[in-house]
């Protein structure tokens, strides 16, 4: 019993507790800054504030100075103002001609101070949201790099040439100083997109593109950039920096290490190291690597990283078809189509003489080359025409797209063509490890399954078995999955056969090392995204970067809520108070100068959301004031309390949502 509640102490670390305390302040003070607009204006315009709240329900804590009671409620969802003659909980104060006659009544007071009173809130919001912005920049914030890490492949940006190690400059037009700025900028954006930048070679490029709708924003599929440092883990028991079992875990690397060289050769950034990987996969490679030593001083350590090989299950998989092809590409210009099956390559047939997995590498060998391609192209109400095409690859290395998410089709870099692997079994490797269980050719596998093997160490995921389920489209992604994780963990597999499709049998198969076929990757090694610090090199700069990203910041809400509207952002991206908690916590571990940007984005957020024309809301009342300032006469009792309760119920309901997305629906 000791034991638990000495470990479960140890989960509330002394980082913990303050980051949970820094956390809590910050949105607590966004609150308070929010409520102290309307307190100081209400109390400047002589209005008696019987209440000051932050939080609501019954109090943790109450003081009356003076003539108000200053309250702490235990729901710290919000706060609240409470003045004579305005109270949402009774709206009917706001029509009430005995309260209007109190001079020192909210209803008593102009129409120009309350409107004074009700927006003070927000301007509050925006002018603390700009301080934030200000101390934020003058500390430094850290960002991730415009710099392009991957392309989801069959994705609009792959589609229209986008690679790995491509810098977007503008996007419509708009500077782009980070990679935040791409997502937000596709994200929010209406019809197609316009793209500058240039490729790793300097090339420049100006593409104009349609995002893909087809998730909870529009996006044309991109990641960020990595960079030379080995992932910088506090616990690597916890976060390891290296996958378990993979060549990186045999060498020397430490948490923090920077790549500087490779075999000698001095190398600056990802994409350099990325290519070597590709061109010497077969090889052992000297690095490298800055280390800080425990005194802070900085050392060269030299770092043997072995080769790593491919693991096979001994299973060919079905050949599918072409599922998107790249403008411009080698496949394009020699005609091939959506839709096309490629059957033969140099008269070698697909399936029997070259593992479909293998094509990329076939013509990837045979850059600047000319290749014969023998494809099957479906011909409306006809037997499917068969086609012989001749193209010439690019020098692409075979594995510069891998199928990285779920749903990629496998790509062939080198002539631009994306395809799937089918699910059904096309032949079984006689002495490979599927061979012994039961497996056979026109089997059908319907899911995937890792399980971390007894005793191995943690690997980046922290569940002790995850699935994937296979279906038509995700075999090329299973594929690259099994190379990243299956050193430490158990395949298992759940096939069917063609004699009993509902039927299935789980069976576990051991992978084994391929020879002679090596991966072109990191070999096991995580490494750090590629950050930036964006830090204003005085204070008029620092209020200068802060104004911009002020009124950027409220451009993007209203654009975000036009996105919402008209359905180009799902709902399910929206968060709420347990998911902002989160990311309020998460910040606050970041450091001062990301916390205070992340305090800066609520501020603002507060402020326009605030100021919605929905009752209850400040942009609410705001709308009374204004028909009122108009027709000379303030509304009905029934016309407020509708629209007061109509508004409760309104916002009560999306908090009931947004709860609900934090709880129970993935942002991903």
């Amino acid at each position: 019993m000791d034991t638990v509640v000495a470990a479960t102490l140890a989960l509330f670390s002394v980082s913990a507790l303050l980051n949970i305390f820094i956390a809590a302040a910050g949105l607590g003070l966004v609150i308070f800054f929010h409520e102290l607009g309307h307190f100081l204006v209400a109390k400047w315009c002589g209005v008696y504030v019987e209440r000051f709240s932050i939080g609501f329900g019954q109090p943790i804590l109450a003081k009356k100075w003076g003539e108000t009671e200053y309250w702490l409620g235990w729901a710290p969802f919000g706060g609240y103002v409470k003045m004579l003659g305005q109270d949402d909980m009774d709206p009917g104060q706001m029509t009430d001609d005995q309260i209007s006659a109190d001079p020192r009544s909210y209803t008593s007071k102009t129409v120009p101070q309350r409107m004074a009173i009700i927006s003070a809130g927000v301007i509050m919001n925006i002018i603390t949201g700009f301080l934030f912005f200000a101390i934020a920049f003058n500390s430094g914030v850290e960002t991730t790099d415009r710099v392009i890490g991957h392309v989801q492949v069959g994705m609009p940006g792959w589609q229209h040439g986008i690679r790995s190690g491509d810098t977007i400059t503008a996007i419509n037009g708009r500077q782009v100083s980070n990679f935040e700025d791409l997502l937000r900028g596709t994200a929010l954006s209406r019809g197609p997109i316009r793209l500058e930048g240039f490729h790793s070679d300097g090339e420049t490029f100006d593409i104009e593109l349609e995002p893909s709708a087809n998730g909870i924003v529009r996006q044309i599929g991109i990641g960020q950039a990595r960079s030379l440092e080995v992932l910088p883990v506090p616990d690597p028991k916890a976060i390891p920096y290296v996958f378990p079992g993979t060549a990186a875990s045999r060498a020397e690397f430490e948490p923090g290490d920077i790549i500087s060289a490779v075999d000698g050769v001095v190398i600056k950034e990802f994409s350099e190291l990325d290519k070597i990987l590709n061109e010497k996969a077969d090889e052992a490679l000297g690095l490298t690597v800055k280390r800080k030593s425990e005194g802070g001083d900085t050392k060269e350590v030299q770092v043997n990283l072995p080769a790593e090989q491919f693991l096979g299950l001994g299973l060919r998989m079905g050949m599918g078809k072409i599922e998107a092809i790249q403008l411009g590409s080698a496949a394009a210009e020699a005609g091939l189509k959506k839709g096309d099956l490629i059957a033969k390559v140099d008269g070698l047939d697909v399936g029997h003489d070259i593992d479909p997995v293998r094509l990329t590498e076939y013509f990837s060998e045979h850059a600047g080359e000319e290749v014969e391609v023998t494809i099957s192209r479906e011909v409306s109400g006809g037997a499917p025409q068969e086609l012989v095409l001749t193209l010439t690859p690019s020098d692409r290395a075979p594995w510069a797209e891998p199928p990285l998410s779920e749903g990629a089709p496998l790509s062939v870099p080198s002539i631009g063509v994306a395809f799937h692997l089918v699910p059904n079994v096309f032949s079984v490797d006689e002495d490979g490890p599927a061979a012994g269980q039961g497996i056979k050719p026109r089997d059908t596998i319907h899911k995937v399954t890792l399980i971390r093997a007894p005793g191995t160490e943690q690997d980046a995921r922290t569940d002790t078995r995850f699935e994937i389920p296979i279906q038509d489209k995700n075999w090329a992604y299973a594929f690259w999955t099994i190379q990243e994780y299956t050193r430490s963990r158990i395949v298992e597999l759940t096939v069917s056969s063609p004699e009993d499709s509902n039927e299935h049998r789980v069976v576990e198969v051991t992978p084994k090392v391929v020879e002679d076929w090596y991966l072109p990757t990191t070999r096991g090694l995580r490494l750090n995204q590629n950050l930036i610090t964006l830090k204003a090199d005085s204070v008029q700069n620092a209020f200068a970067m802060a104004g911009r990203y002020t009124i950027t910041s409220i451009e993007d809400i209203y654009l975000t809520l036009r996105g919402l509207l008209t359905g180009d952002i799902s709902p399910k991206g929206l968060s709420g108070p347990i998911n902002i908690a989160k990311l309020a916590y998460g910040f606050a571990d970041l450091g001062i100068g990301d916390f205070l940007r992340f305090l800066g984005l609520i501020s603002v957020n507060l402020a326009v959301i605030n100021f919605l024309p929905i009752p209850v809301l400040d942009g609410g009342h705001m709308v009374f004031l204004i028909w009122e300032a108009v027709t000379r006469k303030k509304p009905s009792e029934m016309v407020v309390a509708t629209a007061t309760y109509f508004g409760m119920a309104f916002v009560l309901g999306l908090m009931i949502f947004v709860i609900y997305l934090d709880l129970f629906v993935s942002k991903i």
